[in-house]
C-alpha cells in the first residue's frame, strides 16, 4: 500500500517512524505547503515523493491512503479535498472540528466508496481487546464506573492555544478519556454534565465531564493542557476493579481484588510506537472494499463528536473556524 502524509508537522514524524517498521507499507509521498520542508520530511524517514502543495500530491494517482495531520481546524477542509481526488483518508483525532463536519465527510466517502477513519489509536491497540476480554470475564464482578484522566503541560504549544486552529484540551486530550469511557461502556449516555476552566483566549485550559449512562453506570473525567497528570484509568466493579496504566498509550494493566490486592498483571505487546495498528487496520479494511474499521466506526466517531458539541455547548465554547 502506497501511503502518503498530508502536513509533516510533530504527529507526523511519529506515523513515519512506525510505517518505517511495517513492511507492508511503502513509504511513497510528503506534501507541504512548502516543498522544502516536505522534500526534508521525505528524506529524513525515506519517502519517495515531496510535493509542494497538497492538491499536487492528490493529483499524484499512485497516493492510496492519505494520512492527515493538520491542526484539527483544518482536518475538514483536507480529508474532503482528499476524498474529492479519490483517495482513502486517515485522519487524526479529532476527527474534525464538530459533528456537522463529521457528518458530511462520511457521506462523502460512503457515497465514493473510499475509506475514511479516525486516528485515534488507543481504539486500535491490542490493549483495547485486553480490557475487554477481562472487563468481560468477570474478574472484578459487576463494573458500574469508571474514572480516567489526561494531562501534559502543554500551554507552551501555539496551535493549542490558539482558538483559530480549535485549541484547547478537549479536542486534543479530553478525546482519550471520553473514547476509553465508551469503550468500557457501551450503552448510550442519558446525561453529561461538565465544567472548564477557559483561557484568556476562550479555550479550554482543564475540563471536567460526568457521562452517565442508560444502564446506569457513571464515568467521570479529566483532560489538562496546563499540567502533568497520571494518566490513569481505573475501571470499578462489585469485585474489585482494574488500572490501566497510561489511557494514551497503555503500558500496563493491573487486577485488584476488593482488599486492593493486585491479583493480576499484564504486560502489552511490544511495538513500534502505537501508531502502526490503525495504519494496519486501514490496510485490512481497504483490500475489504471497506469504507471504514471495525476498530473505529463512522458511528463511534459520530457519537464521540455529537457529546463534544454538547459539551463545549455547556462551556458557550465556539471556534472561530465553525
Amino acid at each position: 500500500m502506497k501511503f502518503s502524509i498530508l502536513a509533516p508537522g510533530g504527529i507526523a514524524r511519529k506515523m513515519a517512524e512506525a510505517v518505517s517498521g511495517l513492511d507492508s507499507v511503502e513509504r511513497y509521498a510528503v506534501a507541504s505547503r512548502t516543498y522544502e520542508k516536505a522534500k526534508a520530511f521525505a528524506d529524513e524517514w525515506g519517502f519517495e515523493k515531496a510535493y509542494g502543495s497538497y492538491e499536487e500530491m492528490l493529483e499524484d494517482p499512485e497516493v492510496e491512503l492519505v494520512y492527515v495531520a493538520s491542526p484539527h481546524s483544518h482536518h475538514y477542509q483536507y480529508a474532503k479535498m482528499c476524498l474529492e481526488h479519490g483517495k482513502h483518508v486517515l485522519v487524526e483525532k479529532a476527527f474534525t472540528v464538530n459533528a456537522a463536519q463529521a457528518e458530511e465527510l462520511i457521506r462523502l466517502s460512503e457515497e465514493k466508496g473510499l475509506l475514511l477513519t479516525e486516528a485515534i489509536w488507543t481504539r486500535y491497540m491490542p490493549s483495547r481487546r485486553m480490557i475487554d476480554e477481562l472487563v468481560e470475564s468477570g474478574v472484578i464482578g459487576e463494573v458500574t464506573s469508571l474514572t480516567a484522566n489526561l494531562g501534559y503541560v502543554l500551554d507552551h504549544v501555539e496551535r493549542m492555544q490558539n482558538p483559530e486552529l480549535a485549541g484547547g484540551a478537549l479536542l486534543d486530550l479530553g478525546v482519550y478519556p471520553i473514547n476509553f469511557a465508551m469503550m468500557v461502556f457501551h450503552s448510550e449516555i442519558r446525561d453529561v454534565t461538565s465544567a472548564a476552566v477557559m483561557s484568556p483566549k476562550g479555550i479550554d485550559w482543564m475540563n471536567s465531564i460526568t457521562l452517565t449512562f442508560e444502564d446506569g453506570k457513571m464515568a467521570v473525567l479529566h483532560s489538562n493542557m496546563l499540567a502533568q497528570t497520571d494518566r490513569e484509568g481505573v475501571i470499578n466493579g462489585s469485585k474489585g476493579y482494574i488500572e490501566i496504566q497510561n489511557i494514551n498509550n497503555c503500558e500496563e494493566i493491573r487486577v485488584f481484588d476488593l482488599d486492593r490486592k493486585m491479583t493480576a498483571r499484564y504486560q502489552v505487546p511490544e511495538q513500534i510506537n502505537g501508531y502502526e495498528y490503525e495504519v494496519t487496520a486501514c490496510q485490512k479494511a481497504i483490500e475489504s472494499g471497506r469504507v471504514e474499521c471495525d476498530e473505529m466506526p463512522h458511528s463511534e466517531t459520530l457519537k464521540v463528536m455529537k457529546l463534544m458539541d454538547k459539551i463545549r455547548g455547556q462551556w458557550g465554547m465556539k471556534y472561530p473556524c465553525e
